[in-house]
C-alpha cells in the first residue's frame, strides 16, 4: 500500500474564513447593541413620564383626608354635638393574601362578634378593594396594643385614630338632632348622583335623620389629600404633600337644651310631645318627643336586637311624635274657626244660643252630644270657647260648611308641611270634599262637617303644625316658618339666619283677632274658663285653649270611664298656648296620647313649661300690668 499524502493547509482561505465570521458576529453584536439602545431609548426617553408614573405608584400614594364634622350648639353655647378620639381597625382588601383566614385570627384576637364580621362583609359589597374597610370600632387601648404586638402579620390591616360623633345629651334630643351612622349603598349612590363622591372618599359616617341630616351640606366640609411615600410593605415612610381638608361649619340652633331637659322630666311616663316657638321669628326653642333613645347607639353600628327592640316597640320610640304623629287637634282649633265664622259674618261677637248638651239636626235621627252632659245654657262666640262648648261650634260649623272650613284652615298651615328644617315630618291632613272622593270614593256628609267643627272625623294635625297656626293667631296673621337653625360661625363669628316668613293671613275684619284673643285669654284666666284651675296665681298672664280628643268613638247613650278602656283607645290630651298675653314671648303645643283630658293633663305640663321659661326669661313688665281689664 502506498504511503498517504500529507494535505497542505490553505492559509489563506482560513483566514478569509475567520474574517468573514469575525464581521458577521460583529455586525450581529452591533446590532443586538442598536437594538438595546433604542430600547433604553425607548423606556428611559419615550416612555420616561409613563413609567415614571408607574414608578411613583409604587412608591407614592395619594390618600384623602376626612374633614372634621361642624360641631352643633344649643342658642345658650351648650355642646349638643361632638367629636371624640377614637381607634378602629382597618382592612384595605386588596392588600390582603387570604381574607378568610385573616378575619378568623382577628377575630379571635380582638374578641371580634360574628355579627361585626358579616357587617364588615356586607359593607365589602358596596366599597371599592382598595379603600379602607372598618372591621371593628371602639378600639379599647388593651385592644390596640394586642393588635400592634401582632401587625406585622397581618398586612393591610392597621388599627386608625378617628374623629367620632358623640351626643352628649342622649335622648333628650334625639328626634331632633338626629344622629349619624355610616355611609350604606343608598347614601353613596345619592351621593353619586350629587357629584360629591370624591368629597366622601375618606368619610366613613353621614347625617341619617334630624338637622344631622337636614344640615349635612354645612357640617360635613371639604375632603383634603395627602401624598405620601411608602415602603415595599405600604407603610407610610413621609408626607410629600399635604392638602389640608376644610372643616364643616360649627351651627347653632334655636334650641334651649335646658328647657328641653325640664320638657322630658315632665313627660316621662307619657307618649307625646311638646313644641315651644318663638311667636316673633319662628324659632323653635325646644321640640321633645317622648319616647325617645339613645342616638349614639346608631354611631357605632347598633346590633339587630337593639335595633329590632326599637322597631317592635308598641310605643315606637323612632317616630318623631312633634313633627310626624297625626292627631285630631280637637278643641283646640275652635279659636281658628270662631275667627272664620267671624270674618264670614256667619256670626258675630253677639251671636248666643242656647246649650243643652245635644245639638240636633231636622230629619236627622241622631245628635251631637256636648262633653258637659247636661250643657252650658246660654253661650256667645267668647263663652263657647273659654268653656269649650261643642254644640255651639257644631252649629258654626254646619253654618259654615266644610268648603269654607278647609279654605281658611289651609291658610293656617293645616294640611301642609310646616317648612321646618327637618326630612321628617308629616303633613297631617286637613279634609274636604276633593279629598274624600279621592281617599274614600265617598260624598262628603253634613254630619263629617259637624264633626270637624270640633276638630274630629278625618282632620287631624302634627303638634307642630298646630304651634305655627297659633303664631298665626298671636301675630294676627303674621307667618313665619318654624326654624332649628339660628345661625353658624364664620370666621369666629357667629352669622345669624334670618326669620322665614310667608305671605300674611289678611282679614277684612281684623277687629275679629282680638275677639278670638280676649276669648283664649279667659279660658285661663275668667270663672268658668277650662285652664283656669292649671294656672292658677301665675306671675305671668298666659292665654290658650284646652283639647280632648277621642280615639274612638262611644256609641249613643254609653258614658265614657277611662278605667273600663284599654289604654291606647283613651283620649289624648291636648293644648295650645302663649304668654305673656300682651307680649307674646313663647307658644307652647302639648299633645299627649291616651292621657284624658286637656284641662287636667296637658294644660299643666304647659304651665311648668312656661313657668320655667319666665324663670330663665324674666318679665320686663309686672304681672299686674298685664291683666286685661275685664
Amino acid at each position: 500500500m502506498p504511503p498517504k499524502r500529507i494535505t497542505i493547509r490553505d492559509h489563506s482561505a482560513e483566514a478569509n474564513l475567520f474574517a468573514r465570521r469575525t464581521v458577521i458576529t460583529l455586525l450581529g453584536i452591533l446590532g443586538l447593541l442598536c437594538v438595546l439602545i433604542s430600547n433604553l431609548y425607548y423606556l428611559q426617553v419615550t416612555r420616561f413620564q409613563d413609567y415614571q408614573t408607574r414608578s411613583n405608584g409604587n412608591r407614592i400614594k395619594v390618600l384623602p383626608v376626612a374633614p372634621n364634622r361642624g360641631l352643633i350648639y344649643d342658642r345658650n353655647g351648650e355642646l349638643l354635638a361632638e367629636n371624640r378620639p377614637s381607634f378602629s381597625l382597618e382592612v384595605i382588601p386588596e392588600q390582603v393574601e387570604n381574607l378568610d383566614n385573616t378575619l378568623a385570627e382577628l377575630a379571635e384576637l380582638l374578641n371580634i362578634s360574628s355579627e361585626d364580621i358579616e357587617d364588615f362583609r356586607e359593607e365589602l359589597k358596596s366599597q371599592r378593594r382598595f379603600k379602607p374597610v372598618a372591621l371593628k370600632t371602639r378600639l379599647s387601648h388593651e385592644d390596640v396594643a394586642k393588635f400592634s404586638a401582632k401587625q406585622h402579620r397581618y398586612p393591610g390591616v392597621s388599627v386608625e385614630a378617628r374623629l367620632t360623633r358623640h351626643y352628649p345629651y342622649g335622648d333628650t334630643l334625639t328626634h331632633m338632632l338626629g344622629y349619624v351612622a355610616k355611609i350604606n349603598k343608598k347614601d353613596l349612590q345619592k351621593l353619586v348622583e350629587a357629584g360629591q363622591e370624591d368629597n366622601y372618599a375618606a368619610t366613613y359616617n353621614i347625617g341619617k335623620q334630624g338637622v344631622e341630616k337636614f344640615h349635612e351640606d354645612r357640617l360635613h366640609g371639604q375632603v383634603g389629600y395627602q401624598e405620601v411615600e411608602v415602603n415595599n410593605q405600604g407603610r407610610i415612610i413621609r408626607t410629600l404633600e399635604f392638602q389640608p381638608p376644610i372643616p364643616g361649619d360649627d351651627i347653632v340652633l334655636n334650641i334651649d337644651v335646658k328647657l328641653q331637659k325640664v320638657i322630658q322630666d315632665l313627660m316621662a311616663g307619657y307618649r307625646g310631645s311638646v313644641v315651644v316657638i318663638d311667636p316673633n321669628n319662628g324659632a323653635v326653642q325646644a321640640l321633645y318627643s317622648n319616647p325617645s333613645y339613645d342616638p349614639n347607639l346608631f354611631v357605632h353600628g347598633i346590633s339587630s336586637k337593639d335595633y329590632r327592640q326599637l322597631l317592635q316597640s308598641p310605643d315606637r320610640p323612632l317616630i318623631n311624635r312633634a313633627t310626624q304623629g297625626q292627631y285630631p287637634p280637637a278643641s283646640t282649633v275652635k279659636p281658628h274657626l270662631a275667627l272664620l265664622g267671624l270674618e264670614e259674618e256667619v256670626i258675630t261677637p253677639q251671636t248666643r244660643m242656647f246649650d243643652r248638651g245635644i245639638y240636633q239636626l231636622k230629619n236627622v235621627e241622631r245628635p251631637w252630644r256636648d262633653w258637659k252632659k247636661w250643657g252650658h245654657g246660654w253661650v256667645d262666640v267668647t263663652k263657647s270657647i273659654e268653656v269649650s262648648c261643642d254644640t255651639f261650634f257644631y252649629d258654626l260649623a254646619y253654618r259654615l260648611g266644610i268648603d269654607r272650613i278647609s279654605d281658611m284652615m289651609v291658610k293656617f298651615g293645616f294640611g301642609d308641611y310646616t317648612g321646618i328644617d327637618l326630612y321628617e315630618e308629616s303633613d297631617g291632613n286637613m279634609p274636604s270634599r276633593g279629598w274624600k272622593r279621592a281617599k274614600h270614593n265617598q260624598p262628603w256628609y253634613i254630619g263629617d262637617t259637624i264633626s270637624v267643627g270640633i276638630g274630629q272625623s278625618y282632620w287631624t294635625t302634627t303638634p307642630l303644625q298646630l304651634a305655627k297656626s297659633v303664631t298665626v293667631l298671636v301675630n294676627h296673621g303674621t307667618r313665619y316658618v318654624p326654624q332649628l337653625l339660628r345661625g353658624r360661625y364664620v370666621d369666629g363669628q357667629l352669622q345669624l339666619n334670618e326669620p322665614r316668613e310667608l305671605a300674611p293671613l289678611v282679614l277684612k275684619h281684623p277687629e275679629n283677632w282680638d275677639v278670638v284673643m280676649d276669648a283664649m285669654y279667659g279660658t285661663v284666666n275668667r270663672e268658668h274658663g277650662t285652664a283656669r284651675k292649671a294656672f292658677k296665681d301665675t306671675k305671668y298672664i298666659s292665654a290658650g285653649k284646652t283639647g280632648t280628643a277621642q280615639v274612638i268613638s262611644i256609641a249613643e247613650g254609653e258614658e265614657y270611664d277611662a278605667e273600663k278602656i284599654a289604654e291606647h283607645h283613651r283620649d289624648n290630651a291636648m293644648y295650645i298656648g302663649y304668654a305673656p298675653y300682651d307680649n307674646p314671648q313663647i307658644v307652647v303645643t302639648v299633645a299627649m296620647e291616651n292621657a284624658g283630658g286637656g284641662s287636667s293633663q296637658a294644660a299643666p305640663i304647659a304651665r311648668q313649661v312656661m313657668d320655667y321659661f319666665f324663670t330663665i326669661h324674666p318679665l320686663e313688665s309686672h304681672a299686674e300690668n298685664q291683666v286685661r281689664s275685664e
